[in-house]
């Protein structure tokens, strides 16, 4: 089975307090029927960081210097897919998503989806099962708010 690997982001931004608690939300991009995150494909010669960066300022225009890593991080998913232009051929997905906040105010310019929409942090989410829930679960677990 032919094995393909893609790289992002979860952009997290504060939004202020309300008494004690931060208020957050985080970025995700719109398809035409499915939210989604800034990622990609790994380049050759490319590690999966260099990706995930590269991707997040190319679908957002968000750059490195914008945001703080999270370098105690990291999401980690495997599952099969199949594209468009091969259908009915399955590939093998490994899926890495890194986790970093805003840390200056970015005008976002998707060019690879239809819009973006910053959703409110309160978690348990249910957004899609797949991937992007179970990525919000670890991320409430990583912050102790599970």
């Amino acid at each position: 089975m032919v094995k393909v690997k893609s790289c992002g982001f979860l952009i997290f931004r504060n939004d202020g307090r309300s008494g004690d608690k931060v208020n957050r939300s985080f970025l995700l991009m719109e398809h035409a029927n499915r939210w989604d995150l800034p990622k990609g494909h790994v380049d050759p010669g490319e590690t999966n960081r260099e990706c995930a960066l590269r991707e997040l300022e190319e679908e957002t225009g968000i750059k490195a210097e914008d945001i703080c890593i999270d370098k105690d991080f990291k999401f980690k998913s495997k599952y099969k897919v199949s594209y468009k232009k091969n259908p009915g051929i399955k590939k093998k997905k490994t899926l890495i998503i890194y986790l970093a906040e805003l840390t200056s105010p970015v005008k976002i310019k998707p060019t690879e989806h239809q819009g973006y929409s910053w959703i409110p942090w309160t978690p348990p989410h249910k957004i899609q099962e797949n991937t992007i829930d179970p990525l919000l679960e670890q991320v409430a677990d990583h912050w102790g708010e599970a």
